[in-house]
């Protein structure tokens, strides 16, 4: 049975490629991209060999793709960087593609698309989960700032090797041999042995390609967001024609991106997490053409009569005719003094793989009500000694979905404590103990190692700077229902009023959890932000129309 990470294309299939790219010989080894490479093509095998092997490990041959074999990962798709050599052997035919040239001809070609899109996700699949290697992330398993960016690139599908130096003495070892104090952690170690000293969010994602450059023009929409809502938007748009680019500050997913595994959503029976949904809608946007950017994050927005320009916080300027706030929602901070010290050292706002290794035979709070709660409730059931649900009302499946209920109620180590909050958190450098107090101001100690905490969710307007209408929470006021002294006038578009998902300003739409009066579900988002497109289609017609007279 053949290999489905490394399939043959059938000869109709590679006609289809000859029409975008270039047939090239090589008479002796040739390296046709490098380890770190943040732009590198696609091949087709027509003749001979191609061998990739990683020159961090004696250049240990991963895999020699054969004839009408083809290399590359989804990572193409992206401008992320090689993650090792490829080397043409001698006698060897390939043909060659651009990523843009791959984007355009997998674009067009459905059957096409899902032969490479499904070997170039089991690819990086394997990667991520079966090899040792990429970047190295040296620092504390302690340190907060290193959580940072460990939660940035596990979410964002970065490979990289996490070194912990309170345990790992090839750890110590680096930071001997370059010469680098503990005060000067965490390190990041990219693939051409530079050296980052503390890095920044902005600094991970340029070393790595998940920060893209993007022409500067006008674009037909600016998805902000890259939640649900916005990857719907992004899919929809770029599948559509529009010339759409898409920022997110963290990473693809939004608050879905931070459930264990979701069991409700439309087509997955079995499930699906909200990471891995969110980044098989990243991946399916970029195959029609969408420029997605992260870490950008809003910080103002402009209104020039005929398009919006957008500043980001890394000093990037986007313009674009039409704009979506897909900005979501975050989950508040505990109201306790001390919240700050113990954030990522004990105090978590998400539930993923890399916490579970931390939580192994530990004891572990989860407060909230929602489905995110009880999804994450059950995730680290599988892998904690116990789970202690903390819930200050008193009725578990008020915001809850039922399935999620019985299952809490049914596992044996799981503890639900209704009319009950954190009130104090102890521990010198980490999350020691915290302190859980009743209704009646009963107060029992407990020795939670790990808090994960799903509350009081507001939405991202921060940017906004009170352009758009919004209600007394911040979420932002959408249709025909915005008040008539709010509406935004303008030459263009002074007669109408707001189509359903448009804000106090034409042109400008908000969707998903941001949006005032959305229902807190990723189907809905996914319904919104899809639905959307319609609706900038027909702001943008009327634009061109409004330009032309």
């Amino acid at each position: 049975m053949s290999d489905p990470r490394f399939p043959e294309l059938t000869q109709g299939q590679i006609n289809i490629l000859k029409e975008h790219g270039v047939i090239e010989s090589y008479g002796n080894d040739s390296r046709i991209f490098s380890l770190g490479d943040l732009q590198y093509d696609f091949f087709v095998v027509l003749e001979g060999v191609i061998s990739v092997e990683d020159p961090t490990n004696d250049n240990r041959i991963i895999v020699e793709h054969q004839k009408n074999e083809f290399s590359g990962d989804s990572g193409m798709l992206s401008n992320r960087s090689a993650q090792f050599h490829a080397i043409a052997k001698s006698g060897a035919t390939l043909l060659r593609l651009t990523p843009l040239q791959l984007r355009r001809a997998i674009s067009k070609n459905s059957g096409l698309s899902d032969v490479l899109l499904n070997a170039f996700l089991l690819r990086q699949q394997t990667v991520l989960n079966e090899f040792t290697g990429g970047m190295k992330l040296v620092g504390s398993g302690n340190s907060k700032e290193t959580y940072a960016i460990r939660d940035f690139m596990e979410k964002n599908h970065i490979w990289y090797n996490f070194l912990d130096v309170d345990v790992s003495e090839e750890a110590k070892k680096l930071l001997l041999n370059f010469n680098v104090s503990t005060e000067e952690l965490p390190i990041l170690i990219t693939s051409d042995a530079k050296i980052c000293k503390n890095p920044s969010l902005d600094s991970v994602a340029r070393n790595s390609g998940v920060l893209m450059d993007f022409e500067d023009k006008v674009f037909d929409l600016l998805v902000i967001g890259a939640g649900p809502s916005g990857l719907a938007a992004s899919v929809y748009a770029a599948s559509e024609g529009l010339d759409v680019v898409t920022i997110d500050s963290n990473a693809p997913g939004g608050q879905a991106g931070k459930s264990s595994k979701i069991e409700n959503y439309l087509g997955f029976p079995t499930g699906i997490s909200g990471n891995d949904l969110a980044h098989k809608a990243y991946i399916q946007a970029q195959k029609f053409g969408c420029n997605i950017s992260i870490p950008h994050k809003a910080q103002s927005i402009e209104h020039a009569g005929d398009h919006f320009v957008l500043c980001a916080t890394n000093g990037k300027v986007i313009k674009s005719k039409a704009l979506m706030a897909a900005t979501g929602a975050s989950y508040s901070k505990l109201p306790l003094d001390n919240i700050e010290k113990y954030e990522g050292s004990g105090v978590y706002y998400s539930a993923t793989g890399m916490n579970a290794s931390s939580c192994k035979d530990e004891i572990v709070g989860v407060v909230g009500g929602g489905n995110s709660a009880g999804q994450a409730a059950l995730f680290l059931a599988d892998h904690a000694k116990e789970v202690h649900v903390i819930l200050r009302g008193g009725d578990l499946g008020a915001k809850m979905s039922d399935y999620l209920v019985q299952r809490i109620e049914a596992a044996p180590n799981i503890m639900v404590h209704l009319f009950t909050q954190v009130t104090e958190l102890h521990g010198e450098h980490y999350l020691q103990s915290l302190i859980l107090e009743t209704k009646s101001g009963h107060k029992t100690e407990k020795p939670i190692t790990n808090l994960f905490t799903f509350i009081g969710a507001k939405p991202g307007t921060e940017w906004l700077k009170d352009l758009v209408a919004t209600d007394e929470k911040g979420f932002i006021c959408t249709g025909p229902g915005i008040a008539e002294k709010d509406l935004y006038q303008c030459n263009i578009f002074k007669k109408r009023k707001p189509q359903s998902l448009e804000t106090s300003i034409p042109g400008f739409f908000a969707v998903g959890d941001v949006r005032k009066g959305s229902v807190k579900r990723v189907a809905s988002a996914v319904g919104e932000g899809s639905m959307a497109i319609s609706q900038v289609h027909q702001f943008l017609g009327e634009l061109r129309n409004a330009e032309s007279v």
